[in-house]
C-alpha cells in the first residue's frame, strides 16, 4: 500500500475484503419513526425478522409501525400465491392501522426467489387504496446505512410535479414548523426577506429538531427550502419536478441523488455535507453561490462555534484516529477531526461514490494542506485482517470500527468508538458538533479517569496475562 506520510493528494486503494456491515433492512429503525404516517413491512425470513428484532429491541416498549412478512417454504417452492398472501398482510395492516403508505423493504430472499415486488405493488396499490413504495433494501448493499438511500430513491418517484398553489406551503411541513404561532403580517415580512430562486429540495433523513436548524441556517441567507425527502409525513411529500435544485445533507445517499438527476430531471448541487463547523459553513456557501447570494456572517458563526468546542478539542488535538469503515461517513467524520487537530493514518470505507461525495474529498485534501498533515489513504472495502495490522504497526490513539471488531481490539489495548453511534447521533450543522465530540473523546476521557484511579497498570498487566 501507499504510505501515507508519502501522500500530497488523496490516495485510492481497494482491497478485496467483506462487506462487514449490518444488513440495509435496518433503516427501519429510524425511518418509521421520521415517516410518521408511514408502516414498513420487510418481506423475508425468520432470520430478517431476529435481526430486526435485535437491532430494534429498544423499542419493544413503543407500538412500532413496522412488521415482518416472514417467508415460508410454501413462497420459496412458489406453492403460494405471492398476491394473495402479501394483499391479506396489507389488508390487515389498513384495518389495523390505516397508514398513509406502506413501504415494502425487500430481503435478500426476495431477490434470490425472483419475487417481482415492483410488479405486485401497483395493483394492490389500486384494490387497497394506499400507496405502496418499494424498496430492495436487502443486505447485496455495501453498508447498512444505503437502506435509506435505496427507500428515498424509491419515494422520489412518489413525489408529486404538480399541484395547486394554495397547496404549496400547506404541504411543506417545515414551513408550517416555523410559522406556528405567528400572525400572516409577521409571516408576510419574513417571506419577503427570501431572495427570489429557483426551487430548492434537500434530501436525506434528520431529526426534526436538526431539519429546524439547517432551514434556519439557510433563511438567515435568504434562502428557501421548498421541501425535504423524507418528509414528517408522506402525505407532505416535495413537489419536485424539472429544473429543481437538490442537495443531499449524508453521504450514502448516491442512488438517491441519481435518481433525481436522471428520472425527475433535477439539478444536484454537489456540496460538502453539513458535519462540522467547516462542512456546515462549506455546505451554506456551496448552495449560496450556486443561486449568487452573497453569504452573511458565516465566519464568525465558524470562529464562534470552534471557540465554544475548545474543551473537547484540546483532548484529541495531536492525536491519532484509524477508521475501519461501516457507515459511509468516514469521509465526513476524518475531514472534522483533522480540523480539529487530529491525524489520521486510514480511511476505510466500504463503497466510495466519487462523483457524488467530489466536493467532500475536495475539502479533506484543502483540511489537510491547511492544517499541515499528510492526507490518508482511503481504502475501499478493506480487508479486515490487514487494516488489523495496520493498525498494530502505526497504533493510533482511537479506532473507528463497526461494533463486530470493537471488542477485540479494546482487549489488545486499543481505544475504539463504535461507527453506529454517529449514525443515530444528532451530528449535522453548526449546533450539533459538540455532540459528534462527545461521542468521540468517550473513550479517551475514560481512560483518563482510569488514570486517575491508578487502574493502568492492573488493566496492562490483565493484558499481558
Amino acid at each position: 500500500m501507499t504510505s501515507v506520510t508519502e501522500t500530497t493528494s488523496v490516495q485510492f486503494e481497494c482491497e478485496t475484503g467483506n462487506y462487514h456491515t449490518f444488513c440495509p433492512i435496518s433503516c427501519v429503525a429510524w425511518l418509521y419513526q421520521k415517516i410518521e404516517d408511514s408502516f414498513f413491512l420487510v418481506i423475508g425470513t425468520k432470520t430478517c425478522g431476529y435481526f430486526l428484532q435485535n437491532a430494534m429491541g429498544v423499542m419493544i416498549f413503543a407500538e412500532p409501525r413496522y412488521a415482518m412478512a416472514e417467508l415460508e417454504e410454501g413462497d420459496i417452492s412458489a406453492q403460494l400465491k405471492d398476491y394473495e398472501e402479501l394483499k391479506r398482510l396489507c389488508l390487515q395492516i389498513k384495518r389495523d392501522r390505516n397508514p398513509s403508505v406502506i413501504v415494502w423493504i425487500g430481503t435478500c430472499t426476495t431477490e434470490i426467489i425472483k419475487m417481482d415486488l415492483e410488479g405486485l405493488a401497483p395493483q394492490l396499490e389500486a384494490d387497497l387504496g394506499i400507496p405502496i413504495v418499494t424498496a430492495r433494501a436487502n443486505g447485496l448493499d455495501y453498508a447498512f446505512t444505503q437502506g435509506e438511500d435505496t427507500v428515498l430513491a424509491a419515494m422520489a418517484h412518489k413525489c408529486p410535479k404538480v399541484i395547486k398553489e394554495e397547496e404549496k406551503e400547506e404541504r411543506n411541513s417545515i414551513y408550517k414548523l416555523l410559522n406556528f404561532g405567528k400572525k400572516k403580517e409577521t409571516i408576510a415580512k419574513e417571506e419577503s426577506e427570501y431572495i427570489d430562486h429557483h426551487p430548492l429540495v434537500l434530501f436525506g433523513s434528520l431529526p426534526d429538531p436538526v431539519v429546524t436548524n439547517l432551514t434556519l441556517e439557510l433563511k438567515k441567507q435568504g434562502v428557501k427550502i421548498s421541501g425535504w425527502l423524507p418528509s414528517k409525513r408522506y402525505t407532505e411529500l416535495p413537489i419536485i419536478d424539472e429544473g429543481y435544485y437538490v442537495c443531499g445533507i449524508n453521504p450514502f445517499l448516491s442512488r438517491t441523488a441519481t435518481t433525481l438527476m436522471r428520472r425527475r430531471k433535477c439539478k444536484l448541487i454537489g456540496a460538502p455535507f453539513p458535519i462540522g463547523p467547516d462542512g456546515t459553513r462549506a455546505w451554506i456557501e456551496k448552495i449560496c453561490s450556486v443561486f449568487n447570494i452573497e453569504p452573511k456572517g458565516l465566519k464568525e458563526r465558524e470562529e464562534q462555534n470552534w471557540n465554544n468546542l475548545e474543551d473537547y478539542i484540546k483532548l484529541i488535538r495531536g492525536k491519532s484516529v484509524f477508521f475501519m469503515g461501516d457507515n459511509l461517513l468516514e469521509i465526513s467524520l476524518a475531514r472534522f477531526l483533522i480540523r480539529c487537530g487530529m491525524t489520521c493514518q486510514e480511511i476505510g470505507i466500504p463503497y466510495m461514490d466519487k462523483r457524488y461525495q467530489k466536493a467532500e474529498l475536495d475539502l479533506l485534501e484543502q483540511t489537510c494542506h491547511e492544517m499541515g498533515v499528510s492526507i490518508p489513504t482511503i481504502v475501499e472495502k478493506p480487508d479486515n485482517y490487514n487494516q488489523v495490522q495496520r493498525i498494530y504497526k502505526s497504533k493510533p490513539d482511537l479506532v473507528i470500527t463497526g461494533m463486530a471488531h470493537a471488542n477485540p481490539l479494546e482487549a489488545r489495548g486499543i481505544n475504539t468508538k463504535w461507527s453506529v453511534e454517529f449514525t443515530f447521533a444528532q451530528i449535522h450543522g453548526f449546533t450539533n458538533t459538540r455532540d459528534i465530540l462527545e461521542l468521540v473523546t468517550r473513550p479517551l476521557r475514560r481512560n483518563n479517569n482510569l488514570k486517575e484511579l491508578g487502574w493502568e497498570k492492573l488493566v496492562k498487566e490483565e493484558i499481558k496475562i
